[in-house]
């Protein structure tokens, strides 16, 4: 997942009152990477906030009562959303943070070079490694309101224009009715 790009932004940011909050559970990578970040980001002081234990597909209680929020109760919270992916399919999270307007740090990994990029979206971009250009970034995009504005509603143009449903429906009617035939 490249986590740990995340955590090395975020050290080298170097504001106390950030926090790196993983929303999704360790299932997938182990529970051993989730401990290396853990680890990790405690070696370098980042405060690494795991919560996928607050989040699920969808709005519930628990049966003690506590309360379990969707995903996309997440984002509006997020000043920044990191997507260092190293391997990733199309990218549903990326049009996601885009669709909450939220600016990006986006690792290149092939997918989003290949199909993504290309559409021209707007995001500090890596890659495989952290950059002192790339913190600079970060940083004018949460310090500077009127850039970050600019940035997200430049993203959520170019999402509309390409992955609406009205940009959506057509394609899918061809090849629904092409396979038809």
């Amino acid at each position: 997942k490249g986590i740990e790009l995340a955590i090395e932004l975020v050290h080298q940011l170097g504001d106390p009152h950030c926090k790196l909050v993983i929303t999704h559970p360790a299932g997938d990578e182990g529970l051993a990477y989730l401990r290396s970040l853990q680890l990790l980001a405690q070696d370098v002081n980042v405060d690494l906030r795991y919560a996928a234990d607050c989040f699920a597909p969808t709005r519930s209680v628990t049966p003690e009562g506590k309360k379990i929020y969707s995903l996309w109760d997440a984002y509006p919270q997020a000043d920044f959303v990191t997507y260092p992916s190293l391997i990733e399919g199309f990218g549903n999270a990326f049009l996601e943070a885009v669709y909450f307007r939220k600016p990006l740090l986006v690792n290149r990994y092939p997918v989003y070079a290949a199909d993504l990029a290309p559409l021209g979206f707007r995001c500090v971009e890596i890659d495989g490694a952290m950059t002192a250009q790339a913190v600079r970034e970060v940083r004018q995009l949460l310090e500077d309101a009127a850039l970050r504005s600019a940035v997200v509603e430049h993203n959520f143009s170019l999402a509309r224009e390409h992955f609406s449903y009205e940009a959506v429906a057509p394609q899918l009617e061809r090849a629904l009715l092409s396979a038809m035939i």
